[in-house]
């Protein structure tokens, strides 16, 4: 009885931020194949260039490291870091570089595909892996590589003269594109974006707020998924209006005491680095299955971007977390903990981001003993699987959980 007869397929509501933002990135990579099959030239992008820029042109790129975390979270890290690996390309470089430089030459990941660039842009205030990672790009490609520098910075402010040579950079950065695509700058499509992109801003980091009440309206770990969004599309009604839509699906569940965290919310914590995408399941049931919710990461704040005009948005991509002093990145931080009333931190320290994982030893401990909160970490990376021990992230997991439970009073 009942054999043949098919369950129905669960529709997802077309009104919700998730089919939203979901469908925000389907057309993202849509529209820039599109773009490459018409003849138009496409471009590489790092994630930390502003995304505004190409919407004033109406240029349309894709961003390797969104390619790289969804090939490594659908299974296939590995599969293309063995090709870069077997070219040349050490284990110790990023793996979203390995995935990339993989990708370059076999030109097809059904996990996620997109069109061959016709230059590649580069923005230093990530990484210093990643000039090399696009230089290689663009020496194997032959194709142009507009690279933008943005000096670390030790201050708490951006002055006025590190303004003034970036800015001049991205001017150029911008009299470049033209003469490669044929598109046209336009002050006021400039203002138009900037206004979208602004609204999107607001709508996503008042939406990551929504960690700070107690339960969290939302599973810590959904922020990384949507963070894609702020990535690619920041400068869109279509984001701005899903992210809106996202906030509103926050407003509710407080008001009605739900959340999409399916579990009591016993502890909540801050979870700091990236994403270790090819065991988000088991990182996100390790938590989940203790009552542990994450309600803070700098991640996610990362792509929140607002500013009056073009000298704010310089600014503003010359603070991103990588760019900036131990002692500002500890700061903001800080604020995060006390703000979500996070009980404890759990660090990725993340084979592939030396420079996010090499002072995180350091940071993570002032944080610690400043917030009286617990701390540990686990090893594990962003892109490639074989970096990380499932069973050594249970054992830190609980190791923090007991010692947040204690710290409670067993109660």
């Amino acid at each position: 009885m009942g054999e043949g007869v098919q369950k129905p397929k669960f529709k997802p509501d077309p009104n919700s931020a998730k089919y939203k933002l979901g469908e925000i990135i389907v057309n993202h990579y849509k529209e820039v194949q599109e773009a490459k099959d018409k003849g138009e030239k496409i471009g590489w992008c790092a994630s930390n260039f502003p995304q505004e820029i190409f919407q004033t042109l109406g240029v349309k790129v894709c961003y390797p490291e969104n390619q790289a975390a969804a090939i490594a979270a659908r299974g296939a890290g590995e599969k293309l870091c063995n090709i870069s690996e077997a070219d040349g390309y050490s284990n110790d470089i990023c793996a979203y570089a390995r995935i990339s430089l993989a990708y370059m030459k076999i030109k097809d990941a059904p996990e996620q595909n997109m069109p061959q660039p016709d230059f590649v842009l580069c923005c230093n205030n990530i990484c210093n892996c990643m000039i090399k990672w696009y230089e290689n790009i663009a020496k194997e490609l032959n194709i142009p590589m507009i690279l933008i520098d943005i000096p670390f910075n030790p201050d708490y402010e951006v002055s006025d003269a590190e303004i003034a040579y970036v800015k001049g950079q991205f001017l150029e950065a911008i009299k470049q594109l033209e003469e490669i695509t044929g598109k046209k700058w336009s002050d006021e499509k400039f203002k138009e974006v900037m206004e979208i992109s602004n609204r999107t801003s607001r709508a996503w980091l008042e939406a990551t707020s929504y960690t700070k009440y107690t339960p969290s309206p939302l599973n810590g770990f959904d922020l990384l998924n949507h963070m894609a969004v702020a990535v690619c599309a920041r400068g869109t009604v279509e984001a701005a209006e899903a992210f809106e839509t996202l906030l509103e699906e926050y407003k509710v569940a407080v008001e009605n005491g739900t959340s999409t965290f399916r579990a009591e919310e016993k502890h909540r914590i801050m979870f700091e680095g990236i994403a270790c995408w090819p065991h988000l399941r088991a990182t996100a049931t390790g938590l989940k299955s203790r009552g542990i919710n994450m309600v803070a990461t700098i991640y996610a704040d990362a792509f929140g971007f607002i500013y009056d005009d073009f000298d704010g948005l310089i600014r503003a991509y010359c603070r991103v977390p990588n760019s900036i002093s131990l002692e500002l990145a500890r700061d903001k931080r800080e604020a995060i903990v006390k703000k979500t009333k996070a009980e404890g931190l759990l660090v990725h320290t993340n084979r592939s981001c030396k420079l996010w994982s090499g002072f995180m030893y350091e940071m993570s401990r002032q944080i610690g003993e400043n917030c009286g909160i617990p701390v540990t970490s686990f090893d594990g990376d962003q892109a490639d699987p074989r970096n990380f021990s499932e069973a050594q992230y249970e054992t830190r997991v609980q190791g923090l959980a007991e010692i947040m439970e204690a710290n409670k009073g067993g109660k």
